[in-house]
């Protein structure tokens, strides 16, 4: 990693920080859903992922080149979900 990155490791927490609003957004547990970062190719779960939550949205960055996957913020009416830093996002189907 560069050691000029702008990033605030302090702010950081793994992805199941989030994991209350991933299963609000999806409704179903997400945080062990498989995905792929599209900018190194990193494939992993979504709980591994870095997540940034001190901000007026959430970042969700990927370990290794802690590119941007996923920003999701929310509004009084809506949540605006981002995912085009991820090549997918695999959800299982409800059984």
């Amino acid at each position: 990693m560069d050691e000029m990155t702008d990033i605030n490791h302090e702010l950081m927490l793994d992805a199941n920080a989030t994991a209350g609003l991933l299963y609000e957004i999806f409704g179903i547990e997400m945080t062990a859903s498989p995905t792929e970062c599209a900018s190194c190719g990193q494939e992993g779960e979504v709980g591994e992922l870095l997540a940034f939550t001190q901000g007026p949205g959430i970042i969700l960055r990927c370990k290794t080149c802690e590119n941007v996957v996923l920003r999701i913020v929310q509004t009084p009416d809506e949540i605006i979900l981002d995912a085009r830093g991820a090549v997918y996002l695999r959800l299982a189907r409800k059984t």
